[in-house]
């Protein structure tokens, strides 16, 4: 068992700092540019809490993909390569998402484009489940995990995926725009607890395994001098249970909001009875 309980050396990862500026700085051009042509006089282009979800996108981009944490993930550790990945597909798309106006949607997508409607297809409840799970089953199997690892494009390509699927998986409860609504209430609950589920199976062959699931980090020098079968462990264990309580505050939320949404839907129809009934008394 080989462990180091310091970080690696420093290393410059300038491809990283390259996407976070395009995204930066595309977004501002964006808001400059076409949403102050297209937005109505007098209305807002953005709001402060989208420009804030945006740029808390890019620092959880920036802060998943460049040292230490992308360096631990390929060199040493498994299981911060797992926190890597939920990084960008629990974080850092949903707030691209929120970060996202409607105007900027449709200019993206170019609503009556083949794009748009493969978009809003996929967006559906079960495409977008599918898709989820086929991404979910294709990154965790053995050879393409070590294949990946080993080759710095491959991985690239990977992430890639990861982030662009990641968009499609969201839509339906974080859509911006209305030409592709978001789901119910209701539905939204039940489409986040049942994309839960089938993450669990590749966390318990993880945590349950008597031996590493991926033999690239097999002999590489793990921090605080854990062995590359607790590492699968612990990889096993972010993805079962940080990933699983993730989902199910987030069905809170939702559960709570919804009741929320009922009550002042009602509020006008209890008043309206309270008033009939004074006037009933009245009379």
């Amino acid at each position: 068992m080989l462990g180091v309980t310091s970080l690696p050396g420093w290393t410059p990862h300038p491809d990283v700092w390259l996407v976070v500026a395009l995204f930066a700085v595309g977004y501002w051009m964006a808001i400059e540019r076409i949403g102050r042509a297209v937005v109505t006089p007098g209305t807002p282009v953005v709001t402060k809490g989208q420009v804030t979800a945006w740029a808390l996108a890019c620092f959880t981009i920036w802060l998943s993909s460049d040292w230490p944490v992308h360096d631990i993930a390929e060199q040493s550790m498994y299981s911060v390569h797992m926190v890597q990945h939920l990084m960008i597909t629990l974080l850092a798309v949903p707030l691209f998402l929120l970060g996202t106006p409607a105007w900027l949607a449709r200019w993206v997508l170019a609503p009556g484009s083949r794009r748009f409607g493969a978009v809003r297809f996929c967006s559906r409840f079960l495409p977008a489940l599918i898709v989820f799970n086929v991404m979910m089953a294709l990154t965790h199997i053995p050879a393409l995990v070590n294949a990946s690892a080993e080759n710095g494009l491959l991985h690239f390509l990977v992430h890639s995926a990861l982030f662009l699927t990641a968009f499609v998986v969201w839509m339906p409860v974080l859509s911006p725009l209305p030409e592709i609504p978001r789901l119910s209430w209701l539905m939204r609950m039940v489409y986040l607890f049942l994309q839960s589920i089938i993450p669990t199976i590749p966390a318990s062959f993880l945590t349950l395994g008597g031996e590493p699931l991926y033999k690239h980090y097999v002999g590489l020098p793990h921090l605080w001098g854990m062995s590359t079968l607790e590492d699968m462990q612990v990889a096993g264990l972010v993805m079962k249970i940080g990933a699983g309580l993730f989902t199910s505050t987030l069905i809170a939320v939702i559960f709570f909001r919804w009741a929320a949404d009922e009550e002042r839907r009602q509020r006008p129809q209890v008043r309206r009875a309270l008033e009939r009934e004074l006037e009933r008394m009245s009379v």
